[in-house]
């Protein structure tokens, strides 16, 4: 009798999976490197190496720590108010406008209540340098007391834009708290707890025996 003949199994072709585009490269399938690599990436969007993003500075200044930065920036701004500009009011009462909101925005939040009041006082203390009393004690204390009520319009106008960024910011502050209470509170939906076969005798006990097998 014949045997049968046997085929040899065919090669069948291996798939292989994809490669990504990251390994394809371009459409010509050259992976990019050097200069190239870095145009290709930021092409695609991508991320590239050696470059940090823009951000701008945002401390969180205790009490404390608000009241010193904005004396010690007043004085600064108070002698060079004397030294450049002989005394300007103008220039000293716009930079303490910005030193009133950078101190508003850079004190923490559980520290927001001492803002508008070291910016009255930082107020008073820069514009030492800039008074207009001369001799002893009480000329001095006379020259600064004019200047304070010549510049008011400064400190009134730094003060009030302290308060309202500040209670902004409290107020964005307790509505945050808020909406994590809210969070907290509220349960998943189908998250409902069902009864478990031991804490519910009716079912157990309603529930079919075992069938016996009759002969």
């Amino acid at each position: 009798m014949e045997q049968p003949r046997t085929r040899p199994p065919q090669a069948r072709p291996r798939r292989t999976a994809p490669l990504p585009p990251q390994a394809q490269g371009g459409q010509d399938g050259a992976v990019p490197s050097g200069e190239s690599a870095t145009v290709y990436r930021a092409a695609r969007g991508g991320p590239t190496p050696g470059r940090r993003p823009l951000r701008f500075p945002n401390p969180r200044l205790t009490g404390r720590g608000s009241g010193l930065f904005c004396i010690a920036a007043m004085l600064v701004v108070g002698f060079l108010d004397q030294l450049l500009f002989g005394g300007a009011p103008a220039f000293y009462g716009v930079l303490f406008l910005l030193v009133s909101g950078l101190t508003a925005v850079w004190v923490r939040g559980a520290d927001l209540v001492t803002a508008p009041v070291v910016v009255p006082i930082a107020f008073a203390v820069g514009i030492v340098p800039i008074s207009e009393g001369t001799g002893g004690f009480g000329q001095q204390f006379m020259g600064l007391a004019t200047t304070l009520a010549m510049n008011a319009i400064w400190l009134y106008g730094g003060t009030l834009i302290t308060g309202v960024l500040v209670t902004v910011r409290k107020v964005r502050l307790m509505a945050r708290r808020a909406a994590v209470r809210r969070a907290g509170g509220r349960q998943p939906s189908g998250s409902g707890a069902q009864p478990s076969p031991q804490s519910s005798p009716q079912s157990s006990s309603q529930a079919p025996g075992p069938r016996r097998r009759t002969a």
